[in-house]
């Protein structure tokens, strides 16, 4: 089957709507990326088919940065060999092995439980914030998200200024050399093998928000990201995934079309 590109880079985000980190490899599973939005915060003023307090409600929010305590614990599976080799469930580190402390724009940090940080979230708003966390994926629709950078770039030119991509905020940014900018919208229904292992199948095209409108670093608003967005392309950018084989993703990783 023939190659189409490569893993540009890989993202996850272990407490929803927060800064995402920058991994050289991470572990994809049929619930998601191992230690991506493990935390959540919901809100007591959200409808109750999306309870999450997010940048939606506080834009600052996005530029509050989590890390896991014990870094290597959150990076793969515990039992990966074992999973590997003989097909075992892969199972997670405890929840005190998994804990996150945030940092602040600030430069203040807490534990993801102290309730100084839901206050300092919160600001002045009057809603009451509840922390959550799960062990698979606190996600808004599937398990795993991608976007080329062929899609971004084609952003750019539309919008005639620079354009991150951090701000898709996707798990897996691909290069796709081959593929024209929104094209992969084509390959909805056909599979992909990332690197040795990883097979997905790509499911749907990813509906936008304003929090693509937002930039990463300074959290300022961009309104013509997601206007462009919504008049030239229906307002889909990027693609969602399921997994059907699980494993570890590497950064230029070959990126191999199935069928």
């Amino acid at each position: 089957m023939p190659i189409i590109g490569k893993v540009d880079s890989l993202w996850r985000y272990p407490v929803k709507s927060m800064r995402g980190e920058e991994m050289e490899e991470l572990f994809a599973g049929y619930a998601g990326v191992y230690g991506d939005r493990l935390f959540a915060f919901t809100s007591s003023a959200a409808p109750a088919g999306f309870p999450y307090f997010t940048g939606r409600d506080q834009r600052q929010m996005i530029r509050y940065r989590p890390r896991f305590r014990e870094p290597e614990k959150a990076a793969r599976p515990i039992n990966l060999r074992e999973a590997d080799e003989n097909g075992a469930a892969p199972l997670s580190a405890s929840p005190e092995e998994l804990m996150i402390d945030v940092e602040t724009p600030d430069g203040d940090v807490f534990a993801i439980d102290d309730p100084r940080l839901r206050d300092r979230l919160r600001a002045d708003q009057q809603k009451e914030l509840t922390l959550i966390r799960s062990e698979r994926a606190i996600t808004d629709c599937r398990p795993l998200s991608l976007f080329s950078i062929q899609t971004c770039q084609q952003l750019r030119d539309e919008i005639d200024t620079p354009v991150d991509k951090r701000r898709f905020r996707a798990n897996v940014y691909l290069d796709l050399p081959g593929v024209k900018a929104f094209d992969e919208d084509a390959l909805i229904g056909r599979s992909l093998r990332l690197g040795t292992k990883v097979v997905l199948s790509l499911i749907q095209r990813d509906s936008r928000c304003m929090m693509v409108t937002l930039d990463p670093d300074s959290a300022d608003k961009a309104p013509a990201v997601l206007k462009t967005i919504a008049q030239n392309h229906d307002g889909f950018a990027g693609l969602y995934a399921a997994v059907v084989i699980e494993g570890m993703i590497r950064k230029n990783d070959p990126v191999e079309l199935l069928d």
